[in-house]
């Protein structure tokens, strides 16, 4: 059976407060977004994509390797934007600043690790983020996207730091992801 998987950061519980508080802010009952559940944000760094059950030790085992040699991450949250872009939005996310290319180099890392068990490589340049929903349809041009945009636009949250990548299964059900972790991989390194 297949395991739909991927590699991730927990949020350190103040800031997962921080941003509670915007997701309160920001929804608004004229954008047409799902927004995510709070317990379920993380910082996505590798979607692996479909493995085998019996492949999970082996990838483990490849995950660690490169988690040894980076140290913990320090970043902190900053602004607020969606993807591609406020004309198509499709994704409302908060940003990240400090250590992201240092943590753009682990993803790389990882994605060349993994390929072997059919990981498709990603080759976009890494922005680390949080996605906060996906929008249903495309917002009107009068819709308060642009004011949400612009009012957390010099937004600054707290510095954290990350010391744990965790792999994770993801079962989609009907009322959002079900995440279980298969891993923790603490870093270690000098990297």
């Amino acid at each position: 059976m297949a395991i739909r998987s991927f590699l991730a950061f927990e949020l350190p519980p103040g800031v997962r407060g921080a941003v509670k508080e915007i997701l309160d802010d920001v929804r608004d009952p004229e954008l047409h977004v799902k927004w995510v559940k709070v317990d379920s944000i993380h910082l996505t760094v590798v979607f692996i994509g479909n493995i085998r059950q019996e492949e999970v030790p082996e990838i483990g085992e490849e995950i660690n390797g490169v988690c040894e040699e980076y140290g913990p991450f320090s970043l902190s949250l900053k602004g607020l934007g969606v993807f591609p872009n406020p004309k198509r939005p499709r994704v409302v996310w908060v940003g990240l600043d400090g250590e992201t290319g240092r943590m753009g180099s682990l993803r790389d890392d990882l994605q060349g690790r993994l390929k072997p068990f059919g990981l498709k490589e990603d080759k976009k340049v890494f922005r680390p983020h949080l996605t906060l929903g996906r929008f249903r349809r495309p917002e009107r041009r009068d819709s308060p996207l642009n004011d949400m945009i612009s009012r957390y636009e010099d937004f600054r949250g707290p510095d954290f730091s990350l010391h744990e990548l965790v792999f994770f299964k993801s079962e989609l059900k009907r009322d959002g992801a079900v995440y279980t972790r298969l891993g923790t991989y603490g870093l270690k390194g000098k990297k």
